[in-house]
């Protein structure tokens, strides 16, 4: 159905194929009017070759035209058998065109030219290193997370973490993974501020208890050394014993103290033990599984996975917040890796031709039944007339050129016939 040319898209083409239509058609009629006028020229040599040739020319454009014309409709409505081919046969048509695109044109080698010219990883590369372009879909993540993470059943998930984590820190795993958190701890210096916090909280707790600290070593004097020892002795030994332990704590404190570069040394020592001690990883793991598997521990992981997903939920419907700040950052750093690593863009590209490669029997397969849906879905006439559009301006020089073919072929075979018989019988 036609539209109007504000609405139809197909206008441009729908002009060019009646312009065409009608140059062979006038044609046509032009070389039949100049076989009607060869009957009123002067009988003779000439006369008869243009009579030939004009014959031939409308032989040949009137067989050109039924040709064309069978395509697409019956000739003047006629419903001659084998004509109207498109609209009777857009079934198989739509079949074969399916075929042919999926095993001709979307073929693995057109497949591998195409992202070899294309270069899908400095693509990816510029728009990672373009802001305008990363924050956005680094937002638009953002905002599927809490999806995501929602569509993960709260009884799964917490239940799959209690049972996964004893096991992933009871190995050999565990213990590298607790030996790698400690190197970064004493790399900056985080172990010398637990320490720190340590003495502290000892000496807050003595000072706190310091009367029942001196009550109880006082108690055990006269319980080791009798009555009287404790009543002359007692209180002076607990307060030189209490002097003598904060005397020590205040030795420890400075940062350069002795006591301080032990607990450096020993830590240091731990940690190659669990890198290299299987006996001493083994226990870590036993320790850290059987710390994990405690209810008390379970049920401190179970809230803070409530935790942690009701922060992420949260965060994530920020436009500003942590998450789109992280997964931009994210974006940046593979952009400058794949600017700065050519290795990592061939990978990448390496990586998604095999990918394609890999989906592509499967992407022919319903490549070719989507062509044949849409064309066996179309109606008979709109079919036609689709296919008539595109082709049928070049369809119209094949009019053209079967008309002028004729016109020619014939006078050179009444030549030829002429010259070789003498005359031809017509």
């Amino acid at each position: 159905m036609q539209g109007s040319p504000a609405t139809d898209p197909d206008a441009d083409l729908r002009r060019g194929l009646r312009r065409h239509r009608m140059l062979a058609t006038g044609l046509l009629a032009g070389m039949g009017g100049l076989l009607v006028g060869t009957y009123y020229m002067p009988p003779g040599y000439w006369t008869e070759l243009l009579q030939a040739s004009a014959k031939a020319g409308v032989v040949g454009g009137l067989a050109d035209w039924f040709a064309v014309t069978a395509l697409f409709r019956h000739p003047m409505g006629i419903p001659i058998p084998h004509t109207a081919i498109v609209p009777n046969q857009k079934e198989r048509l739509g079949r074969a065109l399916g075929r042919f695109v999926s095993s001709h044109v979307f073929t693995e080698a057109e497949v591998r030219r195409v992202i070899g010219r294309l270069d899908l990883a400095r693509i990816v590369q510029k728009f990672l290193a373009d802001p305008a372009a990363s924050k956005p879909a680094a937002a638009a993540l953002a905002r599927s997370l809490p999806k995501m993470v929602e569509s993960l059943e709260d009884g799964r998930a917490r239940r799959l973490l209690v049972r996964l984590l004893p096991r992933i820190v009871s190995g050999p795993a565990g213990a590298r993974l607790v030996a790698r958190v400690l190197r970064a701890f004493v790399a900056s210096g985080r172990h010398q501020e637990v320490f720190s916090l340590a003495i502290g909280q000892l000496k807050v707790l003595m000072a706190a208890r310091e009367e029942a600290l001196r009550t109880a070593i006082a108690t055990r004097v006269r319980a080791e050394g009798g009555a009287v020892i404790g009543w002359l002795a007692g209180a002076t030994v607990a307060k030189r014993v209490l002097h003598a332990i904060n005397t020590e704590l205040d030795k420890v404190e400075p940062e350069d103290s002795d006591l301080r570069a032990a607990f450096a040394e020993w830590l240091g020592h731990e940690i190659e033990r669990l890198e290299t001690d299987p006996e001493r990883a083994a226990a870590i793991g036993r320790v850290l599984r059987e710390a994990l598997a405690h209810p008390s521990v379970a049920a401190w992981l179970l809230d803070v996975w409530a935790r942690l997903r009701a922060a992420l939920v949260a965060d994530a419907q920020r436009p500003d917040g942590r998450t789109v700040a992280l997964l931009t950052g994210v974006f940046a750093n593979a952009g400058t890796l794949l600017a700065e690593d050519a290795g990592a863009r061939e990978r990448l590209n390496r990586a998604t031709e095999g990918v394609l490669i890999t989906l592509l029997p499967s992407a022919q397969a319903q490549l070719s039944d989507f062509i044949a849906t849409v064309v066996g879905n179309w109606d008979a006439k709109a079919a036609a007339e689709k296919i008539e559009l595109r082709v049928g301006r070049d369809l119209q020089y094949v009019r053209i050129n079967g008309t002028l073919v004729g016109f020619l072929a014939g006078g050179a075979l009444f030549a030829l016939l002429t010259k070789v018989f003498g005359g031809v019988a017509h």
